[in-house]
């Protein structure tokens, strides 16, 4: 995967600045997922949202134009070589048919929106078992128009 010249340059400001995304989103009253989704151009920011992270990153107008400049989503067309995205494209190989067959049952034909959409990533201190990362997706449901 190809990191865009914009995301290591807000990389590495966020680093100089000691920033991590939860401190962003304190600043911005943005969720920190959304935050780094807009540093790795999969989400455009408003001019509002641009400004408060280049100053807060102590960068230039410039960037803060480009980073309300609507993006190309995804990762491409491959398999995602990186392990920790490979491992939820594996979640997806393995558990896609279920998850798709249990919304269905509850919901009806129809699918779960990616635009309509959050997404929280929260750490659970397990004592027998050591750290777990836990993802919550909440997204609109979106039934199949009949005509």
């Amino acid at each position: 995967m190809s990191i865009p010249e914009i995301t290591k340059k807000l990389l590495s400001a966020k680093k100089s600045e000691s920033l991590s995304f939860q401190d962003l989103e304190e600043i911005l009253g943005r969720d920190e997922v959304w935050i780094a989704a807009v540093f790795y151009r999969q989400a455009s920011a408003t001019i509002e949202e641009a400004t408060k992270i280049v100053e807060a990153l102590g960068l230039g107008e410039e960037v803060a134009q480009e980073l309300t400049e609507y993006p190309l989503k995804g990762l491409g067309p491959i398999v995602p070589t990186d392990p920790l995205i490979y491992r939820f494209y594996e979640i997806i190989q393995v558990y896609g048919m279920a998850l798709k067959s249990v919304i269905h049952e509850k919901f009806g034909d129809g699918i779960m929106s990616a635009i309509d959409f959050t997404l929280d990533v929260e750490k659970e201190e397990d004592p027998t078992k050591g750290e777990r990362v836990k993802i919550v997706m909440s997204g609109k449901f979106l039934s199949y128009k009949k005509w």
